[in-house]
């Protein structure tokens, strides 16, 4: 009887003790991504004075800079993370065409509101890399925590409250090789 209460004891505790921690996990993971989002924010906030900036020196370049602004938007728009991260990396994209801009006008890569919103932006980009690579550290822990034994068993009693997460990606452009050219 004592031993059967005992099990009992221990088998509660091993599935309070797992759900805790896998419900910290995920909650970790959202807040994670909750940063990440943050971040986005503030470089979609320093998009249209960059824009504007560069409005002023290449009038002709219409085109890019609306292509700049509907990556933007689209962005921001996403509503799922996979969503958001393939428009982030379309925003990337966009936004490495315009830094292009500056080389081919002198005049506006010597502009220092150009060059203050280019620094930061470029700072921003860095923070944003850490927040996902640290996201990407959660997302590993809580995926590796639900498929293992005997944690997976555990999970399941659950009815699929704690789904596998979404790695978020380097953008396919950025995996090839730099081409230099003398």
């Amino acid at each position: 009887m004592v031993i059967a209460i005992l099990v009992i004891v221990v088998l509660a505790m091993l599935i309070i003790s797992t759900y805790n921690n896998c419900v910290r996990l995920k909650n970790q993971g959202e807040e994670a991504y909750a940063q990440i989002d943050a971040h986005l924010k503030q470089r979609y906030d320093l998009i249209p004075n960059l824009v504007e900036t560069v409005k002023g020196y290449a009038k002709h370049e219409q085109g890019t800079l609306t292509a700049v602004i509907e990556a933007r938007n689209a962005a921001m728009s996403a509503g799922t993370v996979e969503g958001k991260d393939k428009a982030e990396k379309a925003l990337e994209g966009t936004l490495k065409t315009l830094f292009a801009l500056s080389e081919a006008y002198p005049d506006l890569k010597a502009n220092t509101n150009f060059t203050n919103l280019q620094n930061q932006l470029t700072k921003l980009e860095s923070e944003i890399l850490q927040a996902r690579k640290y996201y990407n550290g959660v997302v590993k822990t809580f995926n590796t925590k639900i498929e293992t034994f005997p944690a997976s068993l555990i999970v399941g009693l659950f009815g699929g409250k704690f789904k596998k997460m979404t790695y978020l990606e380097v953008a396919e452009a950025e995996r090839q090789n730099v081409k230099v050219q003398f």
